[in-house]
């Protein structure tokens, strides 16, 4: 990894994307400490001093930005759950399926423009949301129609302002943009955490034995997690491709040897963060318009209760497990959904055919598809099932009880973006080298 940062950062075109990127992601975090105008500072630091449940789990993927009540407070969030309707309606509405399946680089900026409109009236149902929940803590300074214009119009400014910085990282620099953006505000709670640890070890009274096995063990839990997740992301099946002589121009092309690698997270990380703001959604909802969660009662209560089990010490093991079960579901589904989204078998199949290759022992056709569908369906079903399980174990475990934003789903979502974000760096270091010998 850092022999590749190395030969990156030599490259000039590279360079440019990682500086690029950089840039952004400064502004990204400077947009986290501006608070909104006309928001008491004073009353805020008292109202937001312990966020718990949903609240901190929006304050964990927007880097600290939703207890300050920032330009960026709502962070990605709209957007997320746009693109999740969007590829939810696709798979019952015709004319939008043929749109992005089959609509070529049109159709995909077509859907792209579907989904940022969504989003910013999801963002403005938000904001009107968000104002009305924390009214009555008094955090405004007022709460006259002048000050809701301004501080929803911030908001909305704010997810739009997110949404072409994703876009201009996805572009221009280094990676998936959204998958940045998240990663950064994770990430951006790591000195808290390490602070945690180290209040563990030292308390008042001075060196905890009990606080250092402890914190040990969450290193090391965490270390392994890191580990099992490299592992996954990294394994590859690789399906040998033979190719029979064929004639190119004048020259008689001698048979080759190749294969075709399938991975058993092929989907990377978004289905994780899509399952996630999937699942918190109702809770998110229900906390935007109701004043006071704890008058709540009846059907609403445990749907609050099961959509936060998993994120709050407070609820019982109960809600936690069904939690975890839906959410083990959510993962496998969305998982299946991407990995047959981006590797599509018949399509595989059929440009194998054309090149005159074959795969030893399957006939090339719809045999050679119903054998790499059934190839990737067993991998997609280890994969998604391993990484669910992965993100659910410290949930149950309470391991996030110290810092959410340190969990399972965290790490998976840290660990497999930062993943991503090497690859596509090696990727473009190897056609920079392409260019260079064509040239």
């Amino acid at each position: 990894m850092f022999k590749t940062l190395k030969n990156a950062f030599k490259t000039p075109d590279v360079r440019k994307r990682i500086l690029y990127t950089l840039l952004l992601i400064v502004v990204f975090r400077l947009g986290c400490y501006i608070t909104l105008p006309g928001v008491d500072s004073i009353k805020l630091s008292e109202a937001m001093g312990s966020n718990t449940g949903i609240a901190g789990l929006l304050d964990m993927f927007s880097g600290g930005a939703f207890s300050r009540f920032s330009l960026f407070a709502m962070s990605i969030n709209p957007y997320i759950t746009s693109s999740i309707v969007i590829q939810l309606l696709a798979m019952i509405i015709p004319s939008l399926e043929k749109l992005t399946k089959d609509g070529g680089e049109e159709g995909r900026k077509k859907v792209s423009r579907y989904t940022k409109i969504l989003s910013l009236v999801l963002a403005f149902v938000e904001a009107i949301g968000l104002f009305l929940s924390y009214k009555s803590t008094g955090i405004f300074v007022d709460t006259t129609f002048k000050t809701a214009a301004l501080i929803v119009t911030a908001l909305v400014a704010g997810t739009s302002i997110l949404m072409w910085l994703g876009d201009e990282i996805t572009d221009k620099g280094i990676g998936n943009g959204i998958s940045i953006i998240i990663f950064i505000g994770i990430i951006s709670g790591l000195p808290s955490f390490l602070q945690t640890l180290w209040g563990l070890i030292f308390t008042s009274s001075g060196f905890s034995t009990s606080g250092f096995l402890m914190a040990l063990g969450i290193l090391v839990g965490a270390i392994v997690l890191v580990a099992a997740v490299v592992f996954i992301q990294s394994a590859e099946r690789r399906v040998p491709v033979q190719y029979s002589k064929k004639v190119v121009g004048r020259k008689m092309v001698g048979a080759q040897n190749t294969h075709i690698p399938l991975k058993p997270a092929m989907a990377g990380v978004m289905p994780i963060i899509f399952a996630s703001s999937f699942l918190t959604f109702p809770a998110m909802i229900i906390q935007i318009f109701v004043k006071d969660i704890s008058t709540l009662n009846g059907f609403w209560q445990g749907v609050y209760k099961f959509s936060v089990a998993t994120s709050s010490s407070s609820v019982g093991y109960g809600y936690a497990i069904g939690n975890a079960l839906i959410y083990l579901v959510l993962i496998m589904a969305f998982t299946f959904f991407y990995t047959f989204a981006t590797f599509n078998p018949a399509e595989v199949s059929n440009n194998i055919k054309k090149n005159g290759g074959f795969i030893p022992g399957i006939r090339a056709g719809k045999p050679t598809t119903d054998y790499l569908t059934s190839i990737i369906s067993k991998l997609t079903w280890f994969g998604g099932f391993f990484l669910a399980i992965v993100a659910i174990i410290p949930m149950l475990l309470r391991f996030t009880g110290l810092n959410i934003a340190f969990g399972g789903t965290s790490i998976l979502i840290i660990v497999g973006v930062a993943l991503e974000t090497v690859q596509q760096l090696e990727s473009l270091l190897v056609m920079r080298h392409y260019k260079g010998f064509l040239e």
